[in-house]
């Protein structure tokens, strides 16, 4: 098999998932308050995809080792471009409440669709070996990344040109193009002769997974950095209009341009970490001492950002001549974040794949993302609501949990 147009078609796969995810989610908020959204209507819209795929992640990855990654990934790529028609429908009626809970079952279907990411890495875990599988992991966090920052901004262009239903349909169109090129140019993965499958139940997957030391330590380290991480996702935004004395709102462009500014600016560090120098830290510190530092940096920067402040909006005219000081710390910290977060997913999958079984492939790395999803759901609800009690709450215990996480891998990634 071709490997160069598999690892591309899986890239784009997990990219224009990505875009398609990115470019509707911001608009939830959006929809809801048009609508006249109660408070728990916006939390289910927002939860209702990590939670579907909580469920479905050991599902389709489990279906993958008996069936092939192929036909799962067509099946979750067409999936997904049903369920972004539903959104778009939903967009525009005029009943509002019907709308409502039409977005909250487009969310939840195509969260249960969303196989693609754990079936993509047990596909490049097929037709990689195992000293370069954490390089070629790297490609699903670049994917991850480049599709956060370009979703917003294609979100923005369709809403402003063509409507409020555009996003949406331009969401589907992605996942109808990802699923042609899957279609026409993505080989079987998973070879015929590989060893029968053990059909186990749900419960007894996860028990089966979990008892294994190295894989339950990998998957336990993977919740907490994913749990720690949220922090700065859902309250970067409040952090910095707060410490930074910002206006943000939807009226005042150069409040929002600041945010966007710095969530891109993080997306192309990982991007650039993940793409490219992933494969040499790996050489250079091994798979258990790279995931080991990368949350302990990690959880330093998480510690450091709370503690930046200044007043006014940012220009990077001024930071680029070394006179916005407070802007440059708070640069500093997020390039740090940015750094350390990027050098977690790649080997920790890597090393993953690499103690499972190749007929196991799926199942085990679905139960990981199946973590990574419920990480998502709790991790938001438990930082936005200590960031009401507190600004510095969250960062600190999340930073805490990050280290203590590194700790954890230091001691037990590293026994022979």
């Amino acid at each position: 098999m071709n490997r160069k147009p598999s690892l591309l078609v899986i890239f784009f796969t997990v990219f224009i998932d990505l875009i398609g995810f990115g470019i509707v989610v911001p608009l939830t908020p959006l929809y809801s308050r048009d609508y006249g959204a109660s408070a728990w209507m916006l939390a289910a819209i927002l939860a209702a995809y990590s939670t579907m795929q909580f469920f479905f992640s050991p599902i389709w990855g489990k279906l993958s080792d008996r069936l092939g990654r192929r036909p799962i990934l067509l099946f979750s790529t067409a999936g997904g471009a049903v369920s972004y028609v539903i959104f778009a429908l939903a967009s525009g009626l005029q009943n509002h409440n019907a709308a409502l809970w039409l977005l909250l079952g487009a969310r939840a279907f195509g969260g249960a669709c969303g196989g693609n990411i754990t079936v993509a890495q047990a596909y490049i875990a097929d037709i990689t070996s195992p000293e370069n599988r954490s390089k070629r992991m790297g490609l699903i966090g670049m994917a991850f990344g480049l599709g956060f920052i370009f979703g917003p901004a294609i979100s923005g262009i369709m809403l402003k040109h063509f409507g409020v239903t555009a996003p949406g349909w331009a969401a589907a169109a992605l996942c109808a193009l990802n699923f042609v090129l899957t279609f026409m140019l993505l080989p079987e993965s998973r070879q015929p002769d590989s060893a029968p499958v053990t059909n186990r139940p749900r419960l007894a997957q996860w028990q089966h997974t979990i008892a294994q030391p190295k894989v339950g330590t990998l998957i336990l380290v993977f919740f907490l950095a994913t749990f720690a991480f949220s922090c700065f996702e859902v309250t970067l935004a409040w952090l910095v209009n707060d410490h930074f004395h910002l206006n943000y709102s939807r009226e005042n462009a150069d409040s929002a341009t600041t945010i966007v500014s710095l969530f891109v600016f993080c997306g192309i560090i990982g991007a650039f970490i993940q793409g490219g120098l992933i494969g040499r830290f790996v050489k250079i510190f091994g798979e258990p001492k790279l995931i080991a530092l990368s949350l302990v940096l990690t959880g330093v920067s998480l510690l450091l950002l709370p503690f930046m402040k200044g007043n006014g909006e940012l220009h990077w005219h001024a930071v680029l001549k070394l006179a916005d000081i407070p802007w440059l710390k708070m640069l500093g910290a997020l390039a740090l974040l940015a750094f350390a977060s990027s050098l977690t997913r790649a080997p920790l999958f890597g090393l993953l794949s690499n103690l499972t079984p190749a007929n196991e492939q799926g199942a085990t790395i679905g139960v990981a993302q199946s973590m990574g999803s419920l990480a998502r759901i709790f991790g938001p609800i438990f930082a936005s609501t200590l960031y009401l009690t507190h600004a510095s709450l969250p960062y600190c215990i999340c930073g805490g949990i990050s280290i203590c996480a590194g700790l954890l891998a230091a001691v037990q990634l590293t026994k022979k």
